[in-house]
């Protein structure tokens, strides 16, 4: 089969194995800045969106979303089949890359590996800017690998036009050829290069500072808006913050979502000899490409522990399936029953993407964000059967989701009176406005474990709610209590709840029309 009809068959297996998702309403940031984002792009034609604060995230994905909605109609389910593109991208690319570098079946089964880790497979059918970018980097990297500097440019410039992040991708491997240079050769740089052989590197910068530009033009801020920027960057660059980071960091690359299995497995592995074929001891990945590899691999995780406000596991996708082939390769050069193995391996993530770790975590890195979606579109469709013309007390992502019925939850606007989150401190304070609003929607906004690994560490509970924005939401009978109400709705699914709050007002209010 020729590169297309291969890319074919693979998204429609893609297609298959996400079917159930497809119908999903948009999720958290999808619902807050890109599909406004990029509704905006195809009602109006601009490239800075106004439904939403501009984050000055580089357009193309938005621009993509834009053109498939124009061609085949707006809906969630066009969306989600649309953003399956780029998944098989990042797949094609990731198996390309592992065949050059190693072979074939070490290509197969890190692209199969990678499939099925939790955080891509959840984030494949979803509106984010992160599974193109490391897709076209992929590719990038495999022109690099192969000395087609210019071809990688290119790549590298569509990576950071997806998302901005990824430029430093060639810039981690401009700094590694130069590092080279100033060595003068050794085995772990490769050929000896001249530097005009590596600026292709830095070209991707230039498409990346004009669209900065063109934001300040249109905006007068560079990186979005003063308060995405102060989250992102400003708030970020405290010692200690940047330390914690760094490990997360870490966990997210070498162990989030049982990639441990496939981490530890390889560690072990290395203390194997290699096997021997008829042709002789099977061959690791070339050592000059390998240190390239981990060049990009710590300058990204070092950088993203210094930015980004939200240490959110999908700004790790670039690099993650780096690590996958590694591991793979090295368990298929030492270890005999290596299918076995990574079977092993398949399993775990298949576990870790229906069953959710003994620890908080980000609800869009496996499926716990379809259950988060399923109880708010159920309770949001209780709402406005039952209180269509009321004002609702509630937060974020919920207050965009029951005013904006192109995000799938609700087939009118309702009014909604927003709090920041259901803590005492927001409860407490909203109790003393309830002539502003009349019934109340209350949720979870972050996913708690009954059991935490961390729960009795008070330092890590501090340091979760001074660096990383953690605080503990009210459940619905606390939060009945506090604003006076009574429960009349309320589900929960695996860890996750929403309820919604009466407030006596109403009733009296029908019994005077009555």
């Amino acid at each position: 089969m020729g590169p297309a009809l291969w890319f074919a068959v693979g998204f429609a297996l893609l297609v298959l194995l996400h079917a159930p998702l497809l119908n999903l309403p948009y999720y958290w940031d999808e619902a807050g800045y890109y599909v406004p984002a990029a509704r905006d792009l195809l009602l109006t034609g601009t490239l800075i969106p106004h439904s939403v604060v501009s984050n000055a995230h580089p357009p193309l994905v938005m621009a993509y979303l834009a053109l498939i909605w124009k061609i085949a109609g707006y809906s969630p389910v066009v969306t989600r089949v649309a953003m399956l593109a780029p998944a098989i991208l990042a797949l094609a690319g990731g198996f390309q890359l592992a065949r050059r570098i190693a072979n074939r079946e070490v290509a197969a089964a890190s692209v199969i590996c990678t499939a099925f880790y939790p955080v891509f497979f959840a984030q494949s059918t979803m509106a984010h800017v992160d599974l193109a970018a490391a897709g076209f980097s992929f590719w990038a990297l495999l022109a690099y690998v192969d000395h087609r500097r210019w071809r990688a440019a290119i790549w590298f410039s569509l990576a950071a036009l997806a998302k901005e992040t990824a430029i430093l991708i060639p810039l981690a491997l401009f700094g590694w050829d130069l590092l080279g240079l100033l060595l003068n050769r050794s085995r772990i740089f490769g050929k000896a290069r001249r530097l005009p052989a590596s600026l292709p590197l830095l070209v991707p910068a230039i498409p990346l500072g004009l669209w900065y530009w063109f934001h300040y033009a249109r905006t007068g801020f560079v990186f979005g808006n003063p308060e995405f920027f102060r989250y992102n960057v400003q708030a970020t660059l405290q010692p200690l913050r940047i330390v914690l980071a760094l490990g997360l960091r870490l966990w997210q690359l070498l162990g989030y979502m049982n990639l441990i299995l496939l981490t530890a497995t390889a560690l072990i592995a290395m203390w194997l000899p290699p096997l021997r074929d008829e042709g002789g001891e099977r061959p690791r990945i070339a050592l000059d490409i390998q240190f390239a590899l981990y060049a990009v691999i710590a300058s990204y995780t070092l950088a993203m522990a210094f930015i980004g406000g939200a240490v959110l596991a999908r700004y790790m996708l670039p690099v993650v399936p780096l690590v996958i082939i590694v591991c793979v390769s090295t368990i298929w050069r030492r270890v005999w029953i290596w299918r076995s193995v990574l079977a092993v391996v398949i399993v775990g993530f298949l576990a870790a993407l229906f069953i959710n770790p003994p620890y908080g975590f980000a609800m869009e890195d496996n499926l716990a964000y379809r259950d988060y979606i399923v109880l708010h579109q159920r309770a949001e469709q209780f709402v406005e059967i039952h209180y269509p013309h009321s004002r609702v007390l509630t937060a974020w992502p919920a207050s965009d989701e029951l005013t904006r019925p192109y995000l799938g939850y609700v087939s009118r606007p309702i009014q909604v009176f927003r709090i920041e989150d259901f803590t005492v401190k927001q409860l407490t304070s909203a109790a003393e406005t309830r002539s502003q609003w009349d019934v109340a929607l209350v949720f979870s906004t972050k996913y708690e474990p009954a059991y935490s690994w961390f729960q009795r560490w008070q330092a890590w509970q501090e340091w979760k709610s001074q660096f990383f924005g953690y605080h503990r939401d009210l459940p619905p009978v606390a939060a009945a209590q506090i604003l006076g109400g009574q429960i009349i709705y309320h589900a929960e699914r695996r860890g996750q709840w929403v309820g919604v709050i009466e407030i006596p007002q109403i009733e009296e209010a029908n019994a005077g029309q009555e």
